[in-house]
């Protein structure tokens, strides 16, 4: 009988074991969008996640993907990189049986038919145009706002595609029937798509012409990075608010895939002007919150190839937005300032080749600039008058010079790595050329000036006209604008740091006194491909 009153317990705690095992009764929808959200119903997920998890067609979502979790019922976003595949609920070591989605975007479609769910093109006015000129879509079911859609064009790799770019004032009308963009910077002769929340239109093909020449993309590379935000509060008394605008990878025609991968504290807005904001609530005396951010990034090496003589005249001065904005000065960039205008004319002369005056002034900087490793005071007036200069510094007075030529252009900034997979803040530069696009110089790289584990290049300084390694990560192209969060709030700026922009941390209410420490960027991962 003591065997069998001892089996008879142990019998019951296997037997409760196995049915604690999950189960899924439902998925909805079950034929969706990569980036919607996911609803799975069923029982014996538990009361909470913790170290349970989802795969969605093997893919297992970022903890910030998770909306909701209860024992019934898990609201989860599918992954961006996803596919069409079996979903299952991980709990315990133990899995649920799977349920089948279905990823309406890879589903083959009937051509001429048309199921009315999702955007739709009907034509596209012109059909081929330049790099940077205007293009009309007109169709349906495109939505009244963009939001989180967008229109993609084919690029310069397998299966990918380049979005219109905000840099490049890419959208100009976005309605429920049309849409009206510009062509971005890396698009090639190929698909072109609208993608919304609602599907992605069948694509129509769409030719690049006119190009003054060729820019490609090569040596692919992934970076895993991680950094984070420390913060501790000395003086605090509810209520207060503090406010962070940590900077994220941007996307670009070099650095076209960039996938978060985990993050510590879920984020007040995902994605602000290029930046995360996070809002932290009512802190204490003593309170030490920190935020930790990782992604993987994919990057590319540029390279370029046109013909000044093939720049034609309609790419030499221009009225479009991209002119306007970045040939205008501005604080940090004073092409109005009377010695960068005298200077500049002196080296560009009587050239009307905007991509000959930009070739010139990048061997000025070389050759009279001084440029140097080591950190140095001042800005770009300053280092025009010493002829002495930083990365930062040439940059912007690349930058400045070549706007006061009538060249627009706009400094980039991010971080270089070494053989050590250290990061440093590095800055360049970019200049635009209607009909080609963006193209990159590094006039401290170019100059040799880096730092003493870089894999430096025997033709630095040919190379880093026109062209790009993949050793870099960029955060910010352009100077990039915040809005405070409210108009009494103290704010903190960080001066060249990472990335270019006016806000960092914004203290509201009664958070009297703090300190913060910004972590410099860390490699994690480098996969080659």
């Amino acid at each position: 009988m003591r065997r069998f009153f001892f089996a008879a317990p142990l019998l019951f705690l296997l037997f409760s074991c196995e049915n604690r095992q999950p189960r899924i009764h439902a998925i909805n929808p079950r034929i969706g969008i990569m980036g919607e959200i996911l609803t799975i119903s069923g029982e014996h997920f538990g009361d909470t996640r913790d170290e349970s998890y989802v795969t969605i067609s093997g893919i297992t979502p970022i903890t910030s993907s998770y909306l909701e979790w209860t024992d019934t019922r898990i609201q989860v976003r599918i992954p961006e990189f996803g596919d069409s595949g079996l979903v299952a609920v991980h709990r315990d070591n133990k899995k649920s049986n799977a349920a089948l989605f279905s990823n309406r975007e890879t589903m083959p479609q009937t051509q001429g038919e048309y199921t009315g769910i999702g955007p739709r093109i009907l034509s596209v006015e012109p059909p081929s145009g330049q790099i940077g000129s205007v293009v009309t879509i007109t169709g349906s079911g495109f939505g009244a706002s963009r939001e989180g859609s967008g229109v993609f064009f084919a690029w310069d790799a397998p299966e990918a595609s380049v979005e219109v770019s905000e840099t490049e004032f890419g959208y100009e009308l976005w309605s429920e029937r049309e849409i009206r963009v510009r062509i971005p910077d890396g698009a090639i002769a190929g698909n072109l798509t609208v993608r919304t929340s609602q599907g992605s239109a069948r694509p129509v093909f769409f030719d690049i012409t006119g190009k003054p020449g060729a820019k490609t993309y090569t040596d692919k590379r992934r970076y895993a990075i991680s950094y984070s935000v420390d913060i501790r509060a000395a003086e605090a008394e509810p209520p207060n608010r503090l406010y962070l605008w940590i900077p994220r990878p941007v996307k670009s025609a070099s650095q076209r895939d960039v996938q978060p991968l985990s993050r510590s504290v879920e984020p007040f807005i995902e994605n602000y002007r290029g930046t995360t904001l996070f809002q932290m609530q009512n802190l204490s005396s003593g309170a030490n919150p920190e935020v930790t951010l990782s992604y993987m990034v994919e990057v590319y090496a540029v390279e370029t190839t046109i013909g000044a003589y093939s720049v034609t005249a309609g790419s030499r001065t221009g009225s479009s937005p991209i002119a306007a904005e970045y040939t205008a000065p501005s604080p940090r960039i004073p092409s109005d300032d009377p010695r960068i205008k005298e200077r500049s004319a002196a080296i560009v002369g009587r050239e009307q080749n905007p991509f000959t005056k930009a070739r010139r002034i990048y061997n000025y900087l070389l050759a009279e600039g001084g440029i140097q490793w080591k950190q140095l005071p001042g800005g770009p007036l300053e280092a025009l008058e010493a002829k002495q200069a930083d990365p930062y510094t040439a940059a912007l007075l690349f930058c400045a010079m070549a706007r006061a030529a009538g060249i627009p252009a706009i400094p980039v900034s991010g971080v270089l790595l070494d053989r050590n997979r250290t990061a440093s803040r590095h800055y360049w530069a970019e200049f635009w050329v209607d009909g080609f696009g963006w193209t990159p110089v590094d006039p401290a790289l170019g100059a040799g000036a880096a730092p003493p584990a870089f894999i430096s290049r025997a033709d630095n300084s040919g190379y880093y006209f026109g062209n790009l390694d993949n050793q870099r990560i960029i955060f910010s192209r352009g100077f990039t604008s915040l809005s405070q969060m409210d108009p009494r709030g103290h704010v903190a700026i960080r001066e060249r740091d990472y990335a270019l922009q006016n806000l960092w941390e914004e203290a509201v209410g009664g958070l009297e006194s703090y300190s913060s420490f910004w972590s410099d960027i860390t490699i994690t991962g480098v996969y080659y491909q």
